[in-house]
């Protein structure tokens, strides 16, 4: 594995986080970005930095974010230090929303995409387990999750509907270099 950034995308419950981590307990090199969130980093789910509205729009107007969105009624970031990870040479995991993959792949040359998905029973099984979504949100969600991604980008999908140890293969083969 080399250095570089992967934007991780798909639908809620598709498992981005739980391959995410799978992943970089096997591979210590892979670092996972840390998004900025606003919403209690008490409310479970990934690893994230939960900041106020009052913060978020603060660490925007500074400039501390590589990039920044808006999705679900919540503000993401990720941290500018980012940048200094893939100067580094460091192989970076990062959750996106396919909303900000155009900004995130001019911002980023190079960035793949690793699109995970899953079919759509299981999706509604995984988020109805969440407990935090009503019958409405998840079939809003499921609606969602089969929006085409942009064009012009480096995607591999990764189809993770059944056993994870199958999708952190598949994800663990879509960090390899290419070959020539």
């Amino acid at each position: 594995m080399t250095g570089g950034l992967f934007a991780v995308v798909g639908p809620s419950g598709a498992g981005k986080d739980t391959l995410m981590e799978a992943v970089a307990a096997r591979r210590p090199e892979v670092r996972l970005v840390r998004r900025v969130i606003t919403r209690p980093s008490s409310a479970g789910g990934e690893a994230f930095k939960g900041v106020t509205e009052e913060d978020f729009a603060a660490r925007v107007a500074a400039g501390g974010f590589a990039l920044h969105w808006r999705a679900h009624g919540l503000g993401y970031g990720v941290p500018v230090s980012v940048e200094a990870d893939l100067a580094a040479g460091r192989l970076m995991l990062c959750n996106l929303s396919r909303a900000v993959l155009p900004e995130a792949a001019a911002r980023f040359p190079g960035m793949r995409v690793l699109h995970v998905t899953a079919r759509p029973e299981v999706l509604a099984e995984r988020l109805a387990a969440r407990g935090r979504e009503s019958a409405g949100d998840i079939a809003a969600r499921l609606t969602r999750a089969g929006h085409p991604l942009p064009g012009g980008l480096r995607v591999t999908e990764i189809d993770n509907s059944g056993a994870l140890e199958a999708a952190v293969a598949q994800m663990l083969a879509a960090l390899q270099p290419a070959r020539a």
